[in-house]
């Protein structure tokens, strides 16, 4: 069923303008990529179909992701998340280069709220809204999920949405806040600052922060590494 809806995903062309961008940063690389062949098509998610743990991201990035075809793949985002995911064990090595580069996460699985790159990183609300069907049905098969790591207010916004889809929410709805950490049904939700370099290179998220959220969610998920 996983592989059904991940065909259904690359196969997706539901917003207009989210397809026009990502098929035109395919057709006008960056300087550093020039003769590459690009994605340009939605992004699934990726990862161990037996994980406690989920990542939830964004959405993919014009020349990372959406050039790799792999969510955090190819840019600075993913050089830091991959990185802090072999510290803890969650991967079997720190690098994030290419689909075919021989990364393998273990015990985590990792998606994003919008599966086609956004313009300046800015889904609109219908564009969210049309593609968090995506990550419902991704999160009813992923069934042995416990703790989801929500990067940055966006991700933490719209998987409280999915989890109201599922039949779960609260009144009031919990803030976003790096640190913040919130029960929710049979979910953990764990809030951290999205690992962009607007983030990582201000010193706004470091990676002492991070492995901090990511031995929290491996405590919750009570995952022996």
């Amino acid at each position: 069923m996983w592989k059904e809806l991940c065909k259904e995903i690359i196969a997706c062309r539901a917003c207009p303008r989210l397809v026009a961008w990502r098929e035109y940063c395919g057709k006008h690389p960056r300087r550093a990529y020039q003769g590459q062949s690009y994605w340009a098509r939605p992004v699934t998610g990726f990862g161990d179909l037996e994980a406690r743990i989920m990542i939830c991201g964004l959405a993919p990035a014009a020349h990372g992701g959406n050039r790799t075809g792999r969510i955090f793949t190819g840019d600075r985002s993913g050089d830091f998340l991959y990185r802090c995911l072999y510290q803890v064990g969650l991967a079997n090595q720190p690098i994030s280069v290419n689909r075919e580069d021989g990364l393998e996460v273990s015990g985590c699985y990792i998606t994003a709220i919008v599966r086609c790159a956004p313009p300046h990183n800015r889904p609109s609300p219908e564009e969210r809204d049309r593609c968090l069907p995506y990550l419902v049905r991704e999160l009813r098969l992923l069934d042995k999920v416990r703790v989801i790591i929500c990067l940055g207010a966006f991700a933490w916004s719209g998987m409280l949405r999915v989890l109201r889809e599922l039949g779960y929410f609260r009144r009031p709805a919990p803030p976003f806040g790096h640190g913040v950490e919130e029960r929710i049904g049979p979910y953990s939700l764990l809030g951290s600052y999205h690992p962009s370099q607007q983030n990582t290179f201000t010193g706004k998220l470091t990676e002492a922060m991070f492995m901090k959220i990511l031995r929290r969610a491996l405590r919750l998920a009570n995952v022996q590494m």
